[in-house]
Protein backbone atom coordinates (compact mmCIF):
# COMPACT_ATOMS: atom_id res chain seq x y z
CA UNK A 1 0.00 0.00 0.00
CA UNK A 2 2.69 2.35 0.70
CA UNK A 3 4.57 1.65 -2.92
CA UNK A 4 1.31 2.50 -4.97
CA UNK A 5 0.57 5.67 -2.47
CA UNK A 6 4.22 6.51 -3.49
CA UNK A 7 3.87 6.14 -7.02
CA UNK A 8 0.50 7.82 -7.63
CA UNK A 9 1.98 11.31 -5.90
CA UNK A 10 2.41 13.53 -8.75
CA UNK A 11 4.37 16.24 -6.08
CA UNK A 12 6.81 12.85 -5.77
CA UNK A 13 7.21 12.39 -8.90
CA UNK A 14 8.34 15.95 -9.83
CA UNK A 15 11.14 15.72 -6.83
CA UNK A 16 12.38 12.46 -8.22
CA UNK A 17 12.78 14.01 -11.90
CA UNK A 18 14.38 17.38 -10.48
CA UNK A 19 17.36 15.27 -8.31
CA UNK A 20 18.24 13.25 -11.32
CA UNK A 21 18.75 16.60 -13.48
CA UNK A 22 20.72 18.61 -10.71
CA UNK A 23 22.78 14.98 -10.27
CA UNK A 24 23.78 15.06 -14.34
CA UNK A 25 24.80 18.18 -13.61
CA UNK A 26 27.11 18.50 -11.30
CA UNK A 27 29.18 15.59 -13.06
CA UNK A 28 31.46 17.20 -16.18
CA UNK A 29 30.85 15.90 -19.22
CA UNK A 30 33.91 14.03 -21.20
CA UNK A 31 32.59 14.53 -24.36
CA UNK A 32 31.79 17.69 -24.31
CA UNK A 33 35.23 19.05 -23.00
CA UNK A 34 36.12 16.66 -25.95
CA UNK A 35 33.72 18.27 -28.43
CA UNK A 36 35.51 21.61 -27.53
CA UNK A 37 38.63 21.08 -27.72
CA UNK A 38 37.74 19.41 -31.03
CA UNK A 39 36.18 22.22 -32.45
CA UNK A 40 39.09 24.62 -30.90
CA UNK A 41 41.82 22.32 -33.07
CA UNK A 42 39.32 22.90 -36.33
CA UNK A 43 39.55 26.70 -35.72
CA UNK A 44 43.26 26.83 -35.71
CA UNK A 45 43.61 27.69 -32.32
CA UNK A 46 44.58 24.62 -30.65
CA UNK A 47 48.06 25.74 -30.19
CA UNK A 48 47.21 28.94 -28.84
CA UNK A 49 45.19 27.52 -26.62
CA UNK A 50 47.98 25.17 -25.12
CA UNK A 51 50.55 28.29 -24.81
CA UNK A 52 47.68 30.24 -23.19
CA UNK A 53 46.66 27.31 -21.00
CA UNK A 54 50.71 26.62 -19.56
CA UNK A 55 50.81 29.87 -19.02
CA UNK A 56 47.94 30.33 -16.95
CA UNK A 57 49.06 27.27 -14.95
CA UNK A 58 52.38 28.88 -14.77
CA UNK A 59 51.41 32.24 -12.94
CA UNK A 60 48.89 30.09 -11.12
CA UNK A 61 51.95 28.28 -9.43
CA UNK A 62 53.73 31.09 -9.08
CA UNK A 63 50.83 32.62 -6.86
CA UNK A 64 50.43 29.96 -5.02
CA UNK A 65 54.42 29.45 -4.12
CA UNK A 66 54.06 33.64 -2.69
CA UNK A 67 51.11 33.18 -0.91
CA UNK A 68 52.59 30.03 1.03
CA UNK A 69 55.94 31.96 1.89
CA UNK A 70 54.05 35.28 2.95
CA UNK A 71 51.76 33.36 5.34
CA UNK A 72 53.74 30.29 6.71
CA UNK A 73 57.74 32.19 6.42
CA UNK A 74 57.73 36.03 6.15
CA UNK A 75 55.47 36.64 8.91
CA UNK A 76 57.47 34.56 11.60
CA UNK A 77 59.81 36.76 14.11
CA UNK A 78 63.79 36.23 13.71
CA UNK A 79 65.33 36.03 16.80
CA UNK A 80 68.56 37.45 18.22
CA UNK A 81 71.57 35.27 18.32
CA UNK A 82 72.22 34.24 21.78
CA UNK A 83 75.64 36.15 23.37
CA UNK A 84 77.32 32.44 24.11
CA UNK A 85 76.52 31.21 20.19
CA UNK A 86 78.22 34.41 19.12
CA UNK A 87 81.44 34.39 21.35
CA UNK A 88 81.38 30.23 20.05
CA UNK A 89 81.59 32.05 16.65
CA UNK A 90 84.22 34.26 17.13
CA UNK A 91 88.30 33.26 17.99
CA UNK A 92 88.95 32.65 21.47
CA UNK A 93 91.41 34.82 23.05
CA UNK A 94 94.02 33.00 24.55
CA UNK A 95 94.10 33.49 28.44
CA UNK A 96 96.99 34.83 30.55
CA UNK A 97 97.78 33.28 33.38
CA UNK A 98 99.82 34.92 35.79
CA UNK A 99 102.74 32.17 36.72
CA UNK A 100 103.70 31.73 40.46
CA UNK A 101 106.43 33.66 42.14
CA UNK A 102 109.23 31.54 42.49
CA UNK A 103 110.28 31.87 46.51
CA UNK A 104 114.14 31.11 46.78
CA UNK A 105 114.26 28.06 49.37
CA UNK A 106 115.80 28.68 52.65
CA UNK A 107 119.47 28.42 52.94
CA UNK A 108 120.10 24.80 53.25
CA UNK A 109 123.45 24.40 52.74
CA UNK A 110 123.46 22.93 48.90
CA UNK A 111 125.40 25.69 46.66
CA UNK A 112 124.40 26.95 43.50
CA UNK A 113 126.74 26.50 40.62
CA UNK A 114 127.94 29.74 39.71
CA UNK A 115 129.54 30.55 35.96
CA UNK A 116 133.09 31.07 36.17
CA UNK A 117 134.70 34.34 34.09
CA UNK A 118 137.29 32.76 31.65
CA UNK A 119 140.22 35.33 30.82
CA UNK A 120 141.83 33.71 28.69
CA UNK A 121 141.17 33.04 24.74
CA UNK A 122 141.91 29.98 22.62
CA UNK A 123 143.58 30.40 19.64
CA UNK A 124 143.30 27.14 17.28
CA UNK A 125 146.67 25.36 16.85
CA UNK A 126 149.31 26.85 13.76
CA UNK A 127 151.24 25.43 12.33
CA UNK A 128 154.73 24.97 13.89
CA UNK A 129 158.39 25.33 11.43
CA UNK A 130 160.97 25.37 14.75
CA UNK A 131 162.23 22.49 16.29
CA UNK A 132 161.46 21.82 19.92
CA UNK A 133 163.37 19.80 21.99
CA UNK A 134 162.50 16.56 23.90
CA UNK A 135 164.00 15.02 27.05
CA UNK A 136 163.42 11.21 26.86
CA UNK A 137 161.67 9.54 29.62
CA UNK A 138 162.24 6.61 31.78
CA UNK A 139 159.58 4.04 29.44
CA UNK A 140 159.69 6.13 26.44
CA UNK A 141 160.46 4.54 23.13
CA UNK A 142 160.56 5.79 19.06
CA UNK A 143 156.78 4.82 18.94
CA UNK A 144 155.59 6.68 21.69
CA UNK A 145 157.02 9.95 21.19
CA UNK A 146 156.54 9.99 17.57
CA UNK A 147 153.03 9.16 18.50
CA UNK A 148 152.94 12.23 20.84
CA UNK A 149 154.03 14.78 18.39
CA UNK A 150 152.12 13.19 15.55
CA UNK A 151 155.06 12.22 13.52
CA UNK A 152 156.57 8.75 11.97
CA UNK A 153 159.26 7.09 14.57
CA UNK A 154 161.80 7.51 11.12
CA UNK A 155 161.31 11.23 10.90
CA UNK A 156 162.91 10.92 14.93
CA UNK A 157 165.38 8.83 13.52
CA UNK A 158 166.06 11.12 10.53
CA UNK A 159 166.34 14.54 12.30
CA UNK A 160 168.31 13.29 15.32
CA UNK A 161 170.79 11.03 13.14
CA UNK A 162 173.62 11.13 15.76
CA UNK A 163 171.61 10.44 18.48
CA UNK A 164 169.21 7.88 17.04
CA UNK A 165 171.22 5.71 14.75
CA UNK A 166 169.17 2.65 16.09
CA UNK A 167 165.77 2.01 17.99
CA UNK A 168 167.85 1.17 21.33
CA UNK A 169 169.76 4.10 21.46
CA UNK A 170 167.25 6.26 23.22
CA UNK A 171 167.97 6.60 27.18
CA UNK A 172 166.15 8.26 29.93
CA UNK A 173 167.73 11.54 30.10
CA UNK A 174 168.86 12.14 26.67
CA UNK A 175 167.63 15.50 24.69
CA UNK A 176 166.42 14.94 20.75
CA UNK A 177 165.10 17.57 18.33
CA UNK A 178 161.16 17.10 17.57
CA UNK A 179 160.96 18.20 13.74
CA UNK A 180 157.53 19.97 12.88
CA UNK A 181 156.51 17.76 10.98
CA UNK A 182 157.57 14.44 8.74
CA UNK A 183 160.84 14.99 7.45
CA UNK A 184 164.41 14.75 7.46
CA UNK A 185 167.81 17.38 8.28
CA UNK A 186 170.64 17.69 6.72
CA UNK A 187 173.39 19.63 7.00
CA UNK A 188 174.99 21.36 4.26
CA UNK A 189 178.74 20.82 2.94
CA UNK A 190 180.74 23.43 0.63
CA UNK A 191 180.11 21.81 -3.29
CA UNK A 192 176.76 20.53 -2.49
CA UNK A 193 174.44 21.19 -5.34
CA UNK A 194 170.40 21.54 -4.02
CA UNK A 195 169.71 18.96 -6.83
CA UNK A 196 171.24 16.41 -5.92
CA UNK A 197 170.47 16.85 -2.11
CA UNK A 198 167.08 17.06 -2.99
CA UNK A 199 167.06 13.72 -4.88
CA UNK A 200 169.12 12.16 -2.24
CA UNK A 201 165.83 12.62 0.24
CA UNK A 202 163.37 11.97 -2.72
CA UNK A 203 162.00 15.48 -2.83
CA UNK A 204 162.23 18.79 -4.83
CA UNK A 205 164.11 21.82 -4.61
CA UNK A 206 161.31 24.11 -4.55
CA UNK A 207 160.50 21.80 -1.48
CA UNK A 208 163.44 22.58 0.43
CA UNK A 209 163.66 26.19 -0.36
CA UNK A 210 159.93 27.26 0.11
CA UNK A 211 159.98 25.71 3.56
CA UNK A 212 160.13 28.89 5.88
CA UNK A 213 162.01 27.52 8.65
CA UNK A 214 164.60 26.91 6.32
CA UNK A 215 164.88 31.32 5.29
CA UNK A 216 165.88 30.24 1.60
CA UNK A 217 164.06 32.05 -1.35
CA UNK A 218 164.64 31.64 -4.98
CA UNK A 219 166.39 35.15 -5.49
CA UNK A 220 168.59 33.94 -2.74
CA UNK A 221 169.87 30.42 -3.48
CA UNK A 222 170.31 31.84 -7.05
CA UNK A 223 172.43 28.42 -9.29
CA UNK A 224 170.92 25.44 -8.32
CA UNK A 225 174.09 23.57 -8.93
CA UNK A 226 175.87 26.06 -6.84
CA UNK A 227 173.49 27.54 -4.62
CA UNK A 228 174.68 30.61 -2.00
CA UNK A 229 174.10 28.41 1.50
CA UNK A 230 176.55 28.75 3.85
CA UNK A 231 178.25 25.22 4.46
CA UNK A 232 177.47 24.10 7.78
CA UNK A 233 173.47 25.69 7.64
CA UNK A 234 171.07 22.97 8.57
CA UNK A 235 168.07 22.49 6.71
CA UNK A 236 164.56 20.94 7.13
CA UNK A 237 163.39 18.75 4.70
CA UNK A 238 159.79 18.28 4.93
CA UNK A 239 158.95 15.07 2.86
CA UNK A 240 161.96 14.15 2.76
CA UNK A 241 162.87 10.43 3.07
CA UNK A 242 166.88 9.86 5.23
CA UNK A 243 168.79 6.82 5.32
CA UNK A 244 169.51 5.11 8.58
CA UNK A 245 173.01 4.40 9.43
CA UNK A 246 173.72 1.32 8.61
CA UNK A 247 176.93 -0.60 10.74
CA UNK A 248 177.59 -3.28 8.66
CA UNK A 249 177.18 -6.09 11.10
CA UNK A 250 178.33 -8.98 8.54
CA UNK A 251 177.24 -12.12 8.71
CA UNK A 252 178.93 -14.80 11.12
CA UNK A 253 179.16 -18.57 10.09
CA UNK A 254 181.44 -21.19 11.30
CA UNK A 255 183.24 -20.74 7.91
CA UNK A 256 184.91 -17.58 8.87
CA UNK A 257 183.77 -16.44 12.63
CA UNK A 258 186.79 -13.89 12.44
CA UNK A 259 185.07 -11.86 10.05
CA UNK A 260 183.30 -10.63 13.13
CA UNK A 261 186.46 -9.00 14.97
CA UNK A 262 185.57 -5.39 13.64
CA UNK A 263 182.60 -5.32 15.85
CA UNK A 264 183.86 -6.12 19.06
CA UNK A 265 186.15 -8.47 21.30
CA UNK A 266 183.72 -11.58 21.19
CA UNK A 267 184.93 -12.84 17.85
CA UNK A 268 186.01 -16.31 17.77
CA UNK A 269 189.09 -17.27 15.98
CA UNK A 270 188.74 -19.99 14.62
CA UNK A 271 185.58 -22.54 14.93
CA UNK A 272 185.76 -26.45 13.79
CA UNK A 273 182.73 -28.22 12.90
CA UNK A 274 180.05 -29.32 15.04
CA UNK A 275 176.01 -29.31 15.70
CA UNK A 276 173.86 -28.90 12.43
CA UNK A 277 170.38 -27.09 12.99
CA UNK A 278 167.00 -28.99 12.66
CA UNK A 279 165.72 -25.76 10.57
CA UNK A 280 163.28 -25.55 13.14
CA UNK A 281 163.09 -23.00 15.69
CA UNK A 282 161.93 -23.15 19.30
CA UNK A 283 161.46 -20.18 21.27
CA UNK A 284 164.53 -18.50 22.84
CA UNK A 285 163.35 -17.19 26.27
CA UNK A 286 161.47 -18.22 29.62
CA UNK A 287 159.40 -15.16 29.25
CA UNK A 288 156.99 -14.74 25.86
CA UNK A 289 156.14 -11.80 25.39
CA UNK A 290 157.05 -8.48 23.04
CA UNK A 291 158.65 -5.71 24.35
CA UNK A 292 159.53 -2.51 22.97
CA UNK A 293 159.55 -3.34 19.42
CA UNK A 294 158.89 -6.08 16.90
CA UNK A 295 160.31 -6.55 13.34
CA UNK A 296 160.50 -3.44 11.76
CA UNK A 297 162.81 -2.31 8.95
CA UNK A 298 161.24 1.16 8.10
CA UNK A 299 162.77 2.29 11.57
CA UNK A 300 165.98 -0.10 11.13
CA UNK A 301 164.65 -2.38 13.86
CA UNK A 302 165.39 -6.50 12.19
CA UNK A 303 164.84 -8.37 15.24
CA UNK A 304 162.20 -8.61 18.31
CA UNK A 305 162.50 -7.54 21.90
CA UNK A 306 161.19 -10.13 23.79
CA UNK A 307 160.70 -8.82 27.30
CA UNK A 308 161.64 -10.15 30.43
CA UNK A 309 163.55 -9.13 34.01
CA UNK A 310 167.33 -9.63 34.54
CA UNK A 311 168.17 -12.97 35.28
CA UNK A 312 165.48 -14.31 33.03
CA UNK A 313 167.07 -17.72 30.84
CA UNK A 314 167.93 -17.52 27.12
CA UNK A 315 168.44 -20.76 24.96
CA UNK A 316 169.39 -21.63 21.74
CA UNK A 317 166.92 -21.82 19.24
CA UNK A 318 168.29 -24.80 17.46
CA UNK A 319 170.93 -26.99 17.32
CA UNK A 320 174.31 -25.46 16.10
CA UNK A 321 178.20 -23.59 16.93
CA UNK A 322 179.01 -20.87 18.89
CA UNK A 323 180.76 -18.43 16.28
CA UNK A 324 180.70 -14.93 18.58
CA UNK A 325 180.28 -15.04 22.26
CA UNK A 326 181.07 -11.24 24.08
CA UNK A 327 180.88 -7.70 23.69
CA UNK A 328 179.86 -5.57 20.69
CA UNK A 329 180.84 -2.51 20.22
CA UNK A 330 177.41 -1.77 17.69
CA UNK A 331 174.90 -1.51 20.75
CA UNK A 332 174.34 -5.25 20.84
CA UNK A 333 176.05 -5.67 24.39
CA UNK A 334 176.81 -9.15 25.34
CA UNK A 335 176.00 -10.75 21.67
CA UNK A 336 176.17 -14.33 21.35
CA UNK A 337 175.60 -15.58 17.69
CA UNK A 338 174.88 -19.67 16.53
CA UNK A 339 175.79 -20.50 13.78
CA UNK A 340 173.35 -23.89 12.90
CA UNK A 341 175.44 -24.72 9.58
CA UNK A 342 172.25 -24.95 7.31
CA UNK A 343 172.30 -20.91 6.10
CA UNK A 344 170.77 -20.30 9.00
CA UNK A 345 172.40 -17.75 11.55
CA UNK A 346 170.48 -16.63 15.58
CA UNK A 347 171.62 -13.45 17.32
CA UNK A 348 171.01 -13.23 20.89
CA UNK A 349 171.75 -9.50 22.25
CA UNK A 350 171.78 -7.59 25.43
CA UNK A 351 172.31 -10.32 27.94
CA UNK A 352 173.39 -10.19 31.56
CA UNK A 353 175.66 -13.16 31.42
CA UNK A 354 177.27 -15.36 28.67
CA UNK A 355 177.49 -19.15 29.15
CA UNK A 356 179.12 -20.38 26.32
CA UNK A 357 182.47 -20.17 24.94
CA UNK A 358 183.48 -19.74 20.90
CA UNK A 359 183.63 -23.36 19.29
CA UNK A 360 180.94 -24.84 21.43
CA UNK A 361 178.15 -27.12 19.82
CA UNK A 362 174.74 -26.28 21.47
CA UNK A 363 171.80 -27.56 21.26
CA UNK A 364 167.98 -26.92 20.64
CA UNK A 365 166.58 -25.68 24.53
CA UNK A 366 170.53 -25.20 25.89
CA UNK A 367 170.88 -22.52 28.38
CA UNK A 368 173.40 -20.07 26.80
CA UNK A 369 173.16 -16.99 29.08
CA UNK A 370 170.60 -14.59 30.88
CA UNK A 371 168.55 -11.29 29.76
CA UNK A 372 169.78 -8.38 30.60
CA UNK A 373 170.18 -4.51 29.60
CA UNK A 374 173.48 -4.44 28.20
CA UNK A 375 174.94 -1.71 25.26
CA UNK A 376 172.05 0.16 23.55
CA UNK A 377 169.30 -0.81 25.43
CA UNK A 378 166.66 1.11 27.81
CA UNK A 379 165.29 -1.56 30.24
CA UNK A 380 165.90 -5.50 30.38
CA UNK A 381 165.21 -7.64 27.25
CA UNK A 382 166.13 -9.89 24.67
CA UNK A 383 166.85 -8.73 20.98
CA UNK A 384 166.42 -11.70 19.00
CA UNK A 385 167.62 -11.95 15.11
CA UNK A 386 167.49 -15.06 12.62
CA UNK A 387 169.77 -14.33 9.52
CA UNK A 388 169.43 -16.71 5.94
CA UNK A 389 171.86 -17.33 3.50
CA UNK A 390 168.92 -17.01 1.18
CA UNK A 391 166.48 -14.14 2.62
CA UNK A 392 168.48 -12.20 4.78
CA UNK A 393 167.25 -10.49 7.86
CA UNK A 394 163.76 -11.92 8.52
CA UNK A 395 161.15 -11.36 11.32
CA UNK A 396 161.41 -14.12 13.62
CA UNK A 397 158.01 -15.06 14.69
CA UNK A 398 157.44 -16.26 10.83
CA UNK A 399 159.84 -19.19 11.90
CA UNK A 400 159.29 -19.47 16.01
CA UNK A 401 157.51 -22.71 17.23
Amino acid sequence: MTESSTSNDPFRADLDSTEQNDSLSSKPNPRSLGELWQTLVEMGLGEASYRVGSGLASLALVLMVVWVMSNFYLKGQVAAPQPAAVAASLPTATPTIEPPRFELPANNGVQGIFRLALLHTSLPNRPRFEFVEYEIQAGDTLFTIADRFGLKPQSLMWTNPKELGDPHWITPGQVIKIPPTDGAVYEWHAGDGLNAVARFFKVTPEDIINWPGNNLTLESVGDFAAPNIEPGTVLFVPGGQGQFITWNMPRITRDNPAVAKTVGPGYCGTVYDGAVGTSTFVWPAATRYISGYRYQPEINHFGIDIGGSTGVGIYASDNGVIVYAGWNDFGYGNLIVIDHGNGWQTYYAHLSQINVICGQSVYQGDLIGLMGSTGRSTGPHLHFEMRSDVYGKVDPLNFLQ
